[in-house]
């Protein structure tokens, strides 16, 4: 009775974990598979997985076959005597390792094709692309195009990009599910990767990671890859050209949740639209319930570019069109305005976002080496209130930075 309640017991186990298994598969939502590749990289990828994964069910099925075979005709029998011994066999023993040994060509091959292909260098012509992973926040630079952004990336359709990948500090993986490939971001090396995205995928959303552990904030480091025509990708990049533009209009600031699009044509250049992103792209991240922001205070553009030159905010960023802005610690900031995200995906770029991301960004992103702004804000980090005499921010003060940023298009 024991043996059988113990059955009956993996048995329900079993059950419940099939039945789950089931429903999680007849969701047709995957925006994260790599399964479904959308480039010529992704489907070289996906053919030796379905090689291997076809060889590997073929050799599961037959060895536990014969085991089972085995198992129940040789099995132990009442008032059967035991068996003949027998000690070794040359032709069974050239047998189970000829067998293998060809199973491994079937294997290598294959594999082998894949290096090769997926390791060559990007055929001429590709757009090139730097990227650079940071604690927690992606960078891509756009070299032949003079174009620098953080944690988006507009990739033109039909066309092959080339990513040089390095670090600047720790080890990162760089890593867009559906449009295959993955690269480790090291330091002191340059890695690289190409792939092209299909033309189907034009005006399409693709969620992208840090696969490689990298410190408290690993799961914070996202970025979005945009699929575009070419024609919309030369506009973007004739828009990110220009210097930071913004009229002085009294921006209403934070109320939680998102901004309204921008208007149709407000921008110097193509942008994906934000009424178009999927709600998988669109980050849900809760916001630290002690975090506050003074309701209903109007931010000023202008007061805040000024605010902005004046505070800690240059030491570590770059405004194109702003010439007290140089800082390279941090994200360049140009077109913040016009980004979908903030915090490297982790919030969408939205004023109320904003205002509380630069009031304490360390209770918003752990560990986050842009420090505390907010006056009287405790810092996770400095284990310290931030005052006046250390450069705090009041709320007005962030408001109208929040106005200047959102404005920058």
């Amino acid at each position: 009775m024991k043996g059988t309640d113990r059955l009956r017991r993996l048995a329900s186990y079993a059950f419940f974990a099939a039945f789950a298994i089931a429903a999680v598969s007849c969701n047709e939502a995957h925006p994260n598979t790599t399964l479904v590749p959308h480039s010529d990289f992704g489907r070289e990828i996906d053919f030796l997985w379905n090689r291997l994964l076809l060889l590997g069910t073929i050799v599961f099925v037959l060895v536990e076959g014969a085991l089972i075979f085995i198992v129940i005709k040789y099995r132990r029998r009442e008032n059967q005597p035991t068996p003949p011994q027998t000690h070794g066999s040359t032709m069974l023993e050239i047998t189970w390792t000829l067998i293998p040994a060809v199973i491994l060509v079937f294997i290598a091959v294959p594999t082998v094709r894949t290096i090769f292909i997926t390791q060559a260098q990007a055929a001429p012509g590709s757009l090139n692309i730097e990227v650079t992973g940071h604690q927690w926040w992606w960078e891509f630079k756009y070299p032949e195009y003079g174009v620098t952004t953080a944690n988006e990336i507009y990739l033109p359709v039909g066309r092959t990009v080339n990513f040089r990948l390095r670090s600047a500090d720790v080890i990162h993986s760089f890593w867009t599910p559906q449009l295959g490939g993955k690269r480790d971001v090291v330091t002191n090396r340059t890695n690289y990767l190409w792939y092209t995205p299909d033309s189907s995928t034009a005006s399409s959303v693709w969620n992208g990671f840090c696969v490689e552990y990298c410190g408290a904030s690993h799961a914070n480091m996202r970025f979005r890859v945009f699929t575009v025509t070419p024609e919309q990708f030369t506009s973007w990049v004739a828009g990110q050209k220009l210097p930071a533009q913004f009229g002085a209009v009294a921006t209403a600031a934070p109320a939680r949740g998102p901004n309204p699009p921008p208007p149709p044509g407000s921008a110097p250049g193509y942008i994906f639209p934000r009424e178009k992103i999927p709600d998988y792209a669109v980050p849900h991240s809760p916001i630290p319930p002690d975090l506050k922001f003074t309701p209903g205070l109007t931010g000023n553009a202008a007061r805040g570019k000024q605010v902005f030159s004046g505070a800690a905010c240059i030491g570590c960023h770059s405004i194109a069109g702003n010439p007290i802005a140089m800082g390279v610690l941090g994200p360049n900031l140009t077109h913040v305005g016009s980004r979908s995200t903030i915090a490297a995906g982790r919030f969408p770029m939205a004023a109320a976002y904003l205002a509380l991301w630069i009031k304490n960004a360390r209770k918003m992103k752990p560990e986050v080496l842009m420090p505390t702004l907010g006056l009287d804000e405790y810092d996770p980090v400095l284990k310290a209130k931030v005052t006046a005499a250390t450069g705090g921010l009041t709320d007005q003060q962030i408001a109208d930075i929040v106005a200047y940023l959102t404005a920058l298009k």
